[in-house]
């Protein structure tokens, strides 16, 4: 069917739409494909390496050690995480593999955090797999001129071009010297620039060789995903020994960082035609068999001592197993009840102290009420004037407002009492973990921290030496400060003699002298 001219420019849009529509879906899923593999190639089979990986909880060992694993250096391996080097000046520190590595192809990911008070940080971390340990160097706390490859997590910008922090590749055959100055640039056989330093979340680095190809992939540490990788960094041609050492080293300078290893998970890779070797080809058959008998052994006297058991409890047969163990449930309802009883005991104790407060407030008020009934029929002797009794008052409704807040907590107290016994009885009937119990366990939290302030308030407001609280009778105001009329005349009259005396002297002076003359 033709096309007239008036429809053709319609037509020719159409055609550029679906054009361009086309194309953009096409690149997209070319970008999809992980880096290093075609769209049709097939991934490769993946096994856990365990004597090559660390990973928390229980990481270190009671003796400080990390299984299968050396540490040298600065390096303080904890149960969670291994500190490579603290925060402290010109730190080395450095973890290795213990054995050998006897991987063609192998996938390291390697969980680290890297955090530090100032805004530029030193010196970095680096990935390490080597033909021998490098325990200890110049090049971020491990050797240099090593044979393998080193990922470098550079945080130190030395050559001053503001290219850091970086991710560096750098590869070595044993003769090469790092150049520290431009932070590895001139050897670098790939690098991105990616900012790992003080991030919310740990980051992630995979690093993966495979069919003589390094990829690094990063997870910048912005969000919790686990899989969110996105590009750094790959080399072509790039030929490892099959047999060496993982490590991960760090070191700090004039500046420092907090280098944290979480986690390092090896994995082994294994071409998709290429069905991996089984465990127990690994395993010798010598070993085998030694393994195998002694786990027999082991079975038969298991069976011997449950047969004696039996014998020696008949009631205990036809039981489960998994009664005897407590299940996830039963843990929880059992320490929700231990709570509720430390609970139940602390307020009991304050609920003791809180009556002896009340006790001696009570006794201090009555010493204080006698002595004001005493001090009013003996008026007559002056010695307590109105100031004393303003004070004595005020202290006396002081106590009475202490008595009545004691009253009220003791109240609280004798209430939550109440709460806590009923509360634990619903539980035994009914069962624990409903919404209602949990609430009235926040009730009960709001209600001591009310209770802590406002005993922290009386205490305040109340010395403790009771002492303090009895007024004293004041003291004789002091004697004024002017003379009285009678001082004054006699200060006048004693003044004038005084200077008669030496007028009549300096005369007879004078005229001593005339005569002489």
């Amino acid at each position: 069917m033709a096309v007239s001219t008036a429809q053709r420019p319609t037509a020719n849009a159409r055609v550029l739409i679906l054009t361009f529509l086309t194309a953009l879906i096409s690149n997209r899923g070319v970008a999809d494909v992980s880096p290093g593999a075609s769209p049709s190639e097939e991934l490769p089979h993946r096994r856990f390496e365990y004597k090559y990986s660390f990973k928390g909880p229980h990481l270190s060992q009671p003796d400080g050690g990390i299984p299968f694993w050396i540490h040298s250096g600065n390096a303080i391996p904890s149960a969670d995480q291994v500190r490579i080097t603290p925060s402290l000046r010109s730190q080395k520190g450095s973890v290795w593999t213990k054995n050998k590595v006897n991987l063609d192809h192998w996938e390291a990911e390697v969980t680290f955090r890297v955090s530090g008070r100032g805004r530029m940080g030193a010196d970095g971390l680096a990935v390490w797999f080597t033909t021998e340990q490098g325990l200890d160097g110049p090049v971020y706390g491990a050797a240099d001129m090593w044979n393998g490859v080193g990922i470098f997590f550079d945080s130190f910008d030395n050559d001053g071009k503001k290219n850091n922090p970086a991710i560096v590749v750098v590869g070595n055959n044993g003769k090469l010297v790092y150049d520290h100055q431009n932070d590895g640039t001139t050897q670098a056989l790939g690098t991105c620039l990616r900012d790992f330093r003080n991030k919310p979340y740990p980051v992630r680095s995979k690093i993966t060789y495979y069919k003589k190809t390094l990829t690094v992939m990063i997870n910048n540490g912005f969000t919790p995903d686990r899989d969110d990788f996105e590009f750094c960094t790959k080399v072509d041609n790039m030929v490892l020994p099959s047999q060496g050492f993982f490590g991960i080293s760090a070191a700090t300078g004039g500046l420092a960082d907090d280098h944290d290893v979480l986690s390092f998970l090896l994995f082994g890779l294994s071409e998709p035609g290429q069905q991996p070797p089984p465990p127990d080809s690994e395993i010798p058959k010598e070993e085998k068999d030694k393994y195998q008998e002694e786990f027999q052994n082991f079975q038969q006297e298991l069976d011997k001592k449950k047969e004696e058991f039996q014998k020696e409890h008949p009631d205990v047969q036809g039981e489960p197993m998994e009664d005897l163990y407590e299940s996830v449930s039963d843990r929880e309802i059992r320490q929700v009840y231990e709570g509720q009883n430390r609970i139940h005991l602390e307020i009991k104790q304050l609920h003791r102290q809180l009556a002896m407060i009340l006790d001696e407030q009570r006794r201090y008020v009555s010493v204080l009420s006698a002595d004001v009934l005493k001090k009013g029929t003996n008026a007559e002797s002056g010695q307590l004037d109105t100031v004393g009794q303003q004070q004595l008052g005020s202290v006396i409704s002081t106590q009475e407002e202490v008595l009545k807040n004691l009253n009220e907590l003791r109240t609280f107290f004798h209430e939550s009492l109440k709460q806590i016994s009923s509360s634990q009885h619903q539980g035994n009937a009914g069962g624990i973990g409903t919404y209602e119990t949990i609430q009235h366990f926040n009730d009960i939290k709001e209600h001591l921290h009310t209770v802590k302030r406002d005993v922290d308030q009386l205490i305040q407001r109340n010395p403790q030496n009771p002492a303090e609280k009895i007024v004293k009778c004041p003291e004789a105001p002091p004697m004024p400060a002017c003379l009285s009329t009678f001082h004054f005349v006699i200060f006048i009259v004693a003044q004038s003699v005084l200077f008669f005396c030496y007028v009549m002297y300096k005369s007879q002076q004078e005229a001593a002298a005339k005569k002489f003359f």
